[in-house]
């Protein structure tokens, strides 16, 4: 068995290796958890509401936050304690990952939004129309009644 040295260099690019490490899994996690492009853009849907139901299952982010929220939480530690260089490729993948989340967090509140205005849209253009054949039986006899006089 080797011998276990305390140097604090080895310690510490030790440290350095494994926070570098952890970051980068909970990075490859957070984008291995945002849906693919054809999850977002393809549906088998039969109706309108069944597509934005679809859209929105697709647009759930939570697991893909949870794991960004952890890459960052490790990466600010380690830059707290001088992991990480002030340019580093790592911050900016982060980023990278942040905005295109916060952009699938606005879309998936917008399809919520439609989700259910659609349907009311629906039952009241229903009615609408409902309410124009009912009333407009009698209208339209007349109109046609004036076009044959004409």
């Amino acid at each position: 068995m080797g011998q276990t040295t305390f140097d604090d260099d080895e310690l510490l690019s030790e440290a350095t290796d494994e926070t570098r490490a952890t970051v980068e899994e909970h990075l490859a996690a957070a984008r291995a958890e945002l849906p693919t492009a054809d999850a977002v853009w393809e549906t088998d849907a039969d109706n309108v509401l069944g597509a934005l139901n679809g859209l929105s299952a697709a647009l759930d982010t939570d697991d893909a936050a949870d794991s960004l929220r952890q890459a960052k939480k490790e990466y600010l530690l380690g830059q707290q304690a001088g992991v990480f260089d002030e340019d580093d490729e790592l911050g900016a993948e982060l980023e990278s990952v942040a905005d295109l989340l916060t952009t699938l967090q606005t879309a998936h509140e917008q399809v919520g939004e439609l989700t259910s205005t659609v349907p009311q849209l629906r039952s009241g253009l229903q009615e609408a129309h409902a309410s124009a054949d009912a009333g407009g039986s009698d209208g339209g006899d007349s109109a046609e009644a004036d076009e044959a006089e004409a």
